[in-house]
């Protein structure tokens, strides 16, 4: 008589959580049968106690006794039947970083599913059931992954199916029964779907963004290799200007050394010449001493009546005993030679301020006055370009931009960063001030002009005193009068520089300044002192 476990099925000997064959088996109030252990632990894993083949719910958790007739049969089967399982010396073992089988006992193989129903992740060889058991083949089958709890909804012990779009949220079909029944819920695969549309739109983004980059990044380079390019044009420019310095100073001062050389030289050959016809007037009056002190002593009366008109006549004398070198001579010669030196780099600086005066041109910005600044009794030109004083105070409102004790005007544009350049005509003027201030200056009552106060400004006084308001203020000594004066901002560099536009030639610089707000030009056209100042500030075109 065949043996009754001939009669049963391979799968009716295996635990549907451990794949393996019986252990201690027992059986849930709903017939089905798994290890003791297996069910143990399953129950202790989840808050409600369900049956984990058909997920029925138990409200008391079952006591478990051993059934003894599937635990015999089981025994049987061991004894009869050979299970097909791979020799796991002949399978990969786990790798770092790898999920590991939850059933393999021992040495751990690599998970290559994870089930949601079972919520156990399964190599090759304990998967088979899943693929041969009717049951086993409905459950959720997802690719190896370690936080299997975080796909299994927590409430209900279900795999995670759904998407609440309302609640941006996974949840399980039971879910969609309870709290979420109104809710608008996909199954995951659209979702996913959708995401990964707006993945595909958010990589176009990011793509753009690294190709904008990159193309910053090549701009960045150009322009480094730009600024090596002139750097190392200015550095053999400023060689050469040095050199030229330096060769006309050298030159200079050998010519000076061997002018004044020259002239010691003369004086002593002048000197050498006074000196040999001193001495020839010396022995000439030695030989008349001797003379005179031997007709002393004569007794010959006629003879020294003879010869006394000759012997006390004066000498003769034709050059003066005195001689000097006049040290003014030499003083005036280095002067001149200074001065010399001073046109030579007089000029040299001149093309220094032409070619840095080409730079700033290219940094020129339109500049146009804000009426809403201007001080009532300021007049505006119709395009913004032109400023003066006027004799009446016009009816304005008095907005908090305005001026109202010192007549001054804004520009409309500000500036926060960067390089700008523009210039103003004062032609005609002996009164005027100009520069740029930060936004938040004071503008109602008298106001102190200076750096501390959000002030950078030069101005002109008295038809010939020219000041840079620094602190202390500055008297400037500038070799004639501007007539168009161009204003340069470096914001990044804390710069604001003054240059006379016609003369190619700086006039003043604040540096190491420190911005933090936007900056406005400045203009101050003064009051008219009765016409003598009547001409206006004009913005012009930068050429």
């Amino acid at each position: 008589m065949a043996s009754s476990s001939s009669l049963l099925s391979e799968d009716e000997f295996l635990c549907s959580v451990c794949l393996d064959v019986f252990t201690d088996p027992v059986s849930t109030p709903c017939g089905h049968n798994f290890c003791m252990t297996c069910l143990n632990k399953h129950w202790d894993s989840t808050p409600h106690c369900l049956c984990p083949l058909c997920k029925e719910q138990f409200n008391i958790r079952p006591e478990l006794r051993v059934n003894t007739f599937i635990s015999g049969l089981a025994a049987e089967f061991r004894k009869t039947v050979q299970l097909k399982v791979s020799d796991p010396k002949e399978e990969l073992a786990i790798k770092p970083g790898e999920v590991p089988c939850d059933v393999c006992t021992g040495q751990k193989l690599k998970a290559v599913m994870s089930c949601l129903d079972c919520g156990l992740s399964y190599c090759e060889t304990h998967l088979e059931p899943h693929k041969i058991k009717a049951k086993m083949k409905k459950h959720k089958l997802i690719n190896p992954v370690e936080n299997l709890e975080d796909y299994i909804c927590q409430k209900h012990d279900r795999p995670l199916e759904l998407f609440c779009r309302d609640d941006q949220t996974r949840v399980c079909q039971f879910c969609t029964e309870g709290d979420h029944k109104t809710h608008n819920t996909v199954p995951l695969e659209e979702e996913s779907e959708q995401r990964k549309s707006q993945l595909g739109k958010t990589q176009t983004e990011v793509q753009q963004m690294i190709q904008d980059k990159l193309k910053k990044i090549k701009e960045i380079r150009h322009s480094v290799e730009l600024s090596k390019t002139n750097t190392e044009r200015l550095i053999a420019d400023s060689v050469e200007v040095f050199s030229s310095l330096i060769g006309c100073i050298e030159r200079s001062q050998t010519e000076l050394i061997e002018l004044m050389k020259e002239k010691q030289k003369a004086a002593e050959r002048q000197a050498d010449g006074l000196i040999k016809e001193l001495e020839q007037e010396i022995t000439e009056l030695k030989r008349r001493d001797t003379e005179l002190e031997q007709l002393s002593h004569s007794e010959d009366h006629l003879h020294l009546l003879q010869v006394y008109p000759t012997l006390c006549s004066p000498p003769h004398t034709t050059h003066s005993t005195d001689i000097s070198i006049d040290p003014h001579l030499c003083v005036d010669t280095l002067r001149k030679t200074l001065e010399q030196l001073e046109k030579k780099l007089y000029e040299e600086k001149k093309k220094v301020c032409e070619k840095e005066l080409k730079i700033l041109y290219l940094r020129a910005v339109d500049v146009t006055l804000d009426p809403d600044t201007a001080h009532p009794e300021l007049i505006l030109s119709d395009d913004g370009k032109q400023v003066k004083h006027a004799d009446r105070r016009q009816n304005l409102p008095d907005n908090p931009e305005r001026f109202d004790i010192c007549v001054n005007a804004l520009g409309k544009e500000g500036f926060s960063s960067g390089r700008f350049y523009y210039e103003v005509e004062v032609k005609g003027k002996t009164k005027w001030t100009l520069g740029v201030v930060r936004e938040s200056i004071n503008r109602k009552g008298q106001i102190t002009l200076s750096p501390e106060d959000g002030h950078w400004a030069i101005y002109l006084r008295n038809g010939d005193e020219y000041k840079a308001l620094d602190s202390p203020r500055v008297l400037l000594s500038l070799r004639q009068k501007p007539q168009k004066v161009g204003v340069f901002v470096d914001y990044e560099e804390g710069l604001v520089s003054f240059h006379d536009v016609e003369a190619s030639s700086h006039i003043y610089s604040f540096t190491s300044q420190s911005f933090t707000e936007k900056l406005y030009p400045y203009f101050s056209p003064c009051i008219n002192d009765g016409g003598e100042n009547s001409a206006p500030l004009l913005i012009t075109p930068v050429r």
